[in-house]
């Protein structure tokens, strides 16, 4: 939404990505007040629970305020920069706002703009850029009974869905000629934890928008008989903090929702571990020749090259073990296109970028996919749709020096493969005791939807296939 303090000046808001995030951090200023922007030019990073993003400001304008300074955590639909247009041109009367929406062009659609922001030029600020679909703003399904509204009232969208349309909140269908109640995102998600109507709650915002402390006063009345209120009181005087020697680091960002997630995964998932120990001399040895090729010059050539490969053709031969557990529906979902995902180890946090469609690549083209998706790991720059639809992961432990571990699903996928370190050990080879290069695999499953034949045979075939790294021709 657009607020026009006078007919000059704007205020920009922190957009909406669409995908149940409702904060994001802001990173870093490109900008400083009396500095003069231009439409699609950054103006801030910030990083949401999935990834850091470069934000672009939607108009021309000279910067008057910047509202937060940098490491502050601002919800979804807060004014984050003032900027002064050129032109101030007045805003247009507010009038009709669902005709307005009905008539105009599909591309003036903004579902973070309100219904007295005039769309002059166009474009749907968002947080990974511009060309968002102007079709309803579709977010994403909460089980159980309670349903979220699909959009604040200050976000108009192309179509208004009819009166008898409107979903369920809170368990209460509203009443047919009873308008939704006005809240910003954050606030809609603070009355769906707390079991708040937000038809029954009072506004006190400006415009009837119902604000954080209306939901708290409205859950007040149900939240102070609560007995279990007073114990952590009685355990709070125990922990002690020595700042003298102990240093406190705020959980948020990729960080937080790496933990959520793998909590969830540990104990949503029934996770099994299988390890296997194997000679992999010959593929190291490919690897030092596939560097000399000269299709492979300038790519990025490493044994998780190889190992990425050996993984897709075991999926190949044991489609099964490509697939998703649906909770909801009660069905095991098969997916016939491989995104192999890479565990990357960031400054922010843990982060699992994959590599779409990786089945369908050849060996050079995977080569450059890794190496892509490497370097855009490191620098920080990994968008969150690169981190979504992940079917498979592989995390090299190895370059740590580690022999092995025991990986958690990163959650909706079926498999993770943990590579451990490569080393020269004894090895029996032909009948006599040699040093060799040696490895230790631990692949980790599902096994609600893989039982132990299918993930034994998955993890024997990149044994196998890393032995002898011909069978990447025979069985591939």
């Amino acid at each position: 939404m657009t607020t026009m303090t006078d007919a000059s000046v704007r205020e920009f808001k922190m957009p909406d990505v669409g995908e149940g995030l409702t904060e994001a951090e802001i990173l870093k200023w490109y900008v400083q007040p009396g500095d003069t922007v231009t439409d699609g030019q950054v103006v801030c990073e910030v990083e949401t629970a999935k990834a850091a993003v470069e934000l672009p400001i939607p108009y021309d304008g000279v910067v008057r305020e910047l509202r937060f300074p940098e490491g502050t955590t601002v919800d979804v639909g807060t004014a984050i920069i003032t900027v002064e247009v050129a032109g101030g041109a007045p805003a247009p009367a507010p009038a009709q706002p669902e005709a307005a929406a009905a008539e105009a062009p599909a591309v003036s659609a903004a579902p973070v703009a309100s219904a007295e922001e005039p769309k002059a030029q166009g474009r749907q600020p968002v947080l990974v850029g511009y060309g968002v679909s102007t079709s309803a703003t579709k977010r994403r399904p909460r089980k159980g009974p309670e349903v979220t509204v699909p959009a604040p009232a200050a976000q108009p969208e192309a179509t208004v869905p009819a009166p008898a349309a409107q979903p369920e909140v809170n368990g209460h269908a509203p009443a047919a000629d009873s308008p939704r109640p006005l809240a910003k995102p954050p606030v809609r998600k603070l009355a769906k934890d707390l079991g708040v109507d937000l038809a029954t709650v009072t506004p006190s915002g400006p415009d009837g928008v119902i604000t954080r402390e209306d939901v708290h006063a409205a859950a007040a009345p149900v939240a102070a008989p609560e007995p279990v209120a007073a114990a952590p009181a009685a355990v709070a005087p125990v922990v002690t903090y020595d700042g003298a020697r102990e240093t406190r680091i705020p959980v948020k960002g990729v960080r937080k929702a790496t933990a959520a997630a793998m909590v969830g995964s540990a104990f949503t998932a029934p996770h099994v571990t299988e390890f296997v120990t194997v000679d992999v001399t010959r593929t190291m040895k490919l690897v030092e020749e596939l560097k000399q090729d000269k299709e492979m010059q300038g790519r990025r050539v490493n044994p998780l090259l190889l190992i990425a490969k050996a993984l897709l053709v075991a999926i190949k031969r044991n489609p099964d073990i490509n697939a998703a557990w649906d909770e909801a529906n009660q069905e095991i979902v098969v997916k016939h296109y491989v995104n192999l995902g890479i565990a990357a180890a960031t400054p922010r946090g843990l982060i699992v970028p994959n590599i779409k469609d990786a089945h369908a690549k050849t060996l050079p083209q995977l080569a450059d996919a890794l190496g892509e998706l490497v370097s855009t790991a490191r620098e920080g720059k990994t968008s969150p749709s690169a981190m979504q639809g992940g079917t498979v992961t592989i995390t090299n432990v190895g370059v740590f020096g580690v022999d092995t571990g025991t990986p958690i699903l990163n959650p909706g996928e079926s498999a993770i493969l943990a590579i451990g370190a490569i080393k020269l050990q004894p090895w029996v080879h032909k009948g006599k005791v040699k040093p060799r290069q040696v490895t230790t695999l631990a692949l980790s499953f599902d096994h609600r939807l893989v039982d132990g034949e299918l993930g034994s045979k998955v993890l024997a075939d990149v044994a196998a296939i890393l032995e002898e790294p011909k069978r990447l021709i025979t069985w591939a």
